[in-house]
């Protein structure tokens, strides 16, 4: 029987503009499933909006940290992204005439798990040892003793977001950016583990502002970028007084 092929999306953060062109693109791919690693929610303008299009069309979506900030309480967020979070709690709280979709929303928010497992796969938001905080860079390779660790809880392979950094970790300490790939594409059986960042779609900091995202298909991996009208985005959050100006410019960089 031939594998699933599934499109792995993480860090949407309230961009609509990002989402929709990413779910366009994943329909063209002829993807039959879509996982989320979480971070609908947090920076952007659209959360509800994003929340209602994940609950649509994602099979499996995990908790994120913004998505937990925005259920209780922020923890460890520099101010403006604190400030976006408690403005984007408000939107959530607010129905607009339909309490009946905000409780589900927030009811979709609460039940999110923080990882999920399929035989020697691993999906989480950060790291297969917090799976909701904790940062996995590429600059880590020159700290070993932290990969090797994460390495140690791995089975064969884990998929994150939560950096916005696409690419992949090797058991064999390097990390590859998806330019450096072949077409963009891995083989997780060149290596006995690997670790796969699949970028963001709403929020990219590699330094390309285009969404990211990933298609699995068995063993093969292959990074997908798709422009979206930025400019758009941008102009929203620039009309939102509790959404820093910041959080807008950067899109346009991908920083």
């Amino acid at each position: 029987m031939a594998p699933v092929k599934r499109a792995i999306i993480s860090d949407i953060h309230s961009n609509l503009e990002a989402l929709q062109a990413v779910l366009e693109d994943i329909k063209q791919q002829g993807v039959e499933e879509i996982y989320c690693l979480g971070d609908i929610v947090g920076y952007g303008p659209n959360p509800r909006e994003c929340i209602d299009l994940v609950m649509k069309h994602c099979k499996v979506c995990l908790l994120g940290n913004h998505d937990q900030g925005a259920l209780f309480d922020p923890e460890g967020f520099n101010v403006g992204a604190e400030r976006a979070i408690f403005w984007t709690r408000q939107q959530l709280e607010e129905h607009g005439g339909n309490p009946v979709e905000a409780h589900r929303r927030w009811d979709y928010l609460g039940e999110r798990p923080r990882i999920h497992r399929e035989g020697p796969i691993v999906y989480v938001h950060g790291s297969v040892r917090n799976p909701l905080n904790e940062y996995v860079f590429p600059e880590d390779i020159y700290t070993p003793a932290k990969l090797q660790k994460l390495f140690a809880l791995i089975e064969k392979c884990s998929f994150q977001g939560h950096t916005h950094t696409p690419g992949v970790f090797t058991d064999s300490i390097e990390f590859f950016s998806p330019q450096e790939l072949e077409n963009g594409e891995f083989d997780l059986d060149s290596v006995e583990k690997a670790m796969i960042n699949v970028g963001s779609v709403g929020q990219p900091r590699d330094g390309d502002p285009r969404a990211c995202y990933v298609i699995q298909e068995g063993n093969r991996v292959r990074f997908r970028r798709v422009p979206y009208d930025v400019e758009k985005t941008i102009e929203k959050i620039y009309a939102v007084p509790d959404l820093d100006n910041f959080l807008g410019d950067r899109l346009r960089d991908g920083r």
